[in-house]
């Protein structure tokens, strides 16, 4: 199975329009990029205090000064393409590297240096939020993340993590 998700990642690469290869992991051990971790789903599935994966993101492009992290569902239409939520990340001076740290789900209140640009789609399905963990009731839905490196309006970078399957 890490074979998969390696795949995943080099066609990612491959796909990529960017000169700049960033290099986005897991930063905590629950998350595998195949399961979704027990406990972070949603509330309507039992979720306990679910969380944003927290990231460690490094060969960031010169004068990256935010990232922005757009949460998604693959095989949900409306959901996919930061449909459960997208928000930035502030940087700030000069860095080559970042750890992002979590964000609570089901919630407007985000730690600093994080700012919401979209919340999440269906505050009907679940608790309203900047962010909604994976949400399809154990369906085997795709979640995945796009970390896209910005220097000020201008994207430099993109890359798609694999959260996992719920």
């Amino acid at each position: 199975m890490k074979y998969k998700r390696l795949n995943t990642l080099l066609v990612t690469a491959l796909f990529t329009s960017y000169a700049s290869a960033v290099e986005v992991k897991f930063a905590d051990s629950a998350w595998d990029g195949i399961t979704i971790p027990a406990g972070q789903q949603c509330q309507k599935f039992g979720g306990k205090n679910p969380i944003t994966p927290k990231l460690a993101i490094t060969e960031l492009p010169a004068g990256t000064d935010s990232i922005v992290l757009e949460y998604s569902d693959r095989d949900s239409q409306k959901m996919d393409s930061g449909g459960h939520g997208v928000m930035s990340y502030a940087l700030s001076g000069t860095v080559t590297s970042v750890e992002i740290p979590s964000v609570a789900g089901h919630s407007f209140e985000l730690p600093p240096q994080f700012k919401m640009i979209e919340a999440h789609r269906s505050p009907g399905w679940d608790k309203a939020g900047a962010y909604m963990p994976p949400c399809s009731g154990g369906k085997g839905h795709a979640y995945y993340v796009t970390v896209k490196t910005m220097k000020g309006e201008m994207e430099t970078s993109a890359t798609v993590l694999e959260m996992g399957k719920f």
